[in-house]
């Protein structure tokens, strides 16, 4: 299970100080353990950047109790970025050069805060698609977060997300439509996942192209889906790396820039997430926030402190299971040498060997 902290990373201390296991560089040369070498491809923006580093390394440090995690963030030079985050990145980020001289045993990519009408206008969309045409040829599989599913589906078989005319914003109930495959063996049958976007890709136009469905919500569509090969690309639609907070912080934000006249109208509650006594407190603040701004008065403090007890966070079970079948695919899966996406013997078009169907069978 333990992370390594190969670098002095921030994010490596702050979770040990939430109680996880992060060894040191020293002690893990010590030990007679497998690593693996996950590169961590962040696009979040500055604001998010640190808090996505934490929430994607503390699932895969909880994943295995098998390996050692080296977990490589590295970003595109393509996205803009201040001063403080741009000096966080040039101190504890590694090089997509160095990771391709290197070699990765499998890929992590995030999402991004849209900033374009076409994803293929976006200031991410050519690294991002070099990134990927490597990993394809040198990575044992690739996960991909929200908006960067939506990009590699459009780059790699040219189908476009659709607009929804809202923002899909909440926690949602979802059901495993392919119980064989083993990225959601022990998963329970309903389980919750947080969704934050103003787009989707529907089922049909994915299976069209190959792509396999694995978890769909009725509500808020699919969730969970991979490549025809059924391991190499892993799309995700929903955020289970989120914290319980999360949500919260994206509503304070809405309410934020309503406040200051970014956002015309009063955003709603994210659904299915607050409690009754948490949206009668937020009722109260959103008041005091109208009477400022008609006083020409500041802004309210937000009432985060008193509504943290009231949050709950009923999807990370869930996404642990996941992200253990993941690594633990990996493991199974990949070369020795992390230059090499696999060991002999593995076949790069079915690697899990289930496309045949008496091996489909036989996971029934």
């Amino acid at each position: 299970m333990p992370l390594v902290a190969h670098t002095k990373l921030p994010t490596f201390e702050r979770l040990r100080q939430e109680g996880q296991t992060v060894l040191s560089e020293d002690y893990a040369f010590n030990q007679d353990i497998r690593e693996l070498h996950i590169g961590f491809l962040n696009m979040m923006p500055d604001a998010a950047l640190e808090a996505t580093e934490r929430q994607f390394f503390r699932l895969v440090g909880e994943s295995n109790l098998i390996a050692q995690f080296h977990i490589h963030p590295f970003t595109l030079e393509g996205l803009p970025r201040g001063d403080k985050a741009q000096a966080h990145i040039s101190q504890y980020y590694d090089t997509f050069g160095n990771l391709q001289d290197q070699g990765l045993d499998a890929l992590i990519i995030t999402g991004a805060n849209p900033v374009a009408q076409h994803l293929e206008d976006e200031p991410f969309w050519d690294g991002l698609c070099e990134v990927v045409a490597w990993a394809q040829q040198n990575v044992t599989s690739t996960l991909c977060s929200c908006l960067a599913s939506h990009a590699l589906v459009q780059h790699l078989w040219d189908v476009r997300r659709r607009p929804l005319g809202f923002k899909r914003w909440g926690v949602y109930s979802h059901a495993v439509t392919m119980p064989e495959h083993p990225l959601v063996n022990d998963l329970n049958t309903r389980f919750d996942v947080p969704h934050s976007r103003f787009n989707q890709i529907d089922r049909e136009p994915l299976e069209a192209i190959g792509v396999q469905v694995l978890v769909e919500s009725d509500e808020a569509g699919v969730h969970m889906a991979v490549s025809s090969d059924l391991f190499r690309m892993v799309f995700l639609q929903g955020h289970p790396e989120y914290d319980a907070i999360s949500l919260l912080k994206e509503y304070r934000r809405e309410v934020t820039r309503w406040f200051d006249g970014v956002r015309a109208d009063y955003p709603p509650f994210p659904q299915n997430y607050l409690r009754p006594k948490a949206k009668a407190i937020l009722n109260e603040y959103r008041m005091a926030q109208e009477s400022a701004k008609r006083l020409g008065k500041p802004l309210p403090d937000f009432p985060e402190k008193l509504l943290l007890s009231m949050l709950h966070n009923t999807w990370r079970d869930t996404a642990k299971v996941f992200y253990s079948n993941w690594i633990g695919k990996v493991y199974q899966l990949t070369n020795n040498d992390r230059r090499k996406p696999f060991m002999d013997g593995i076949d790069p078009d079915d690697p899990l060997g289930l496309r045949h169907p008496k091996n489909i069978s036989r996971t029934r």
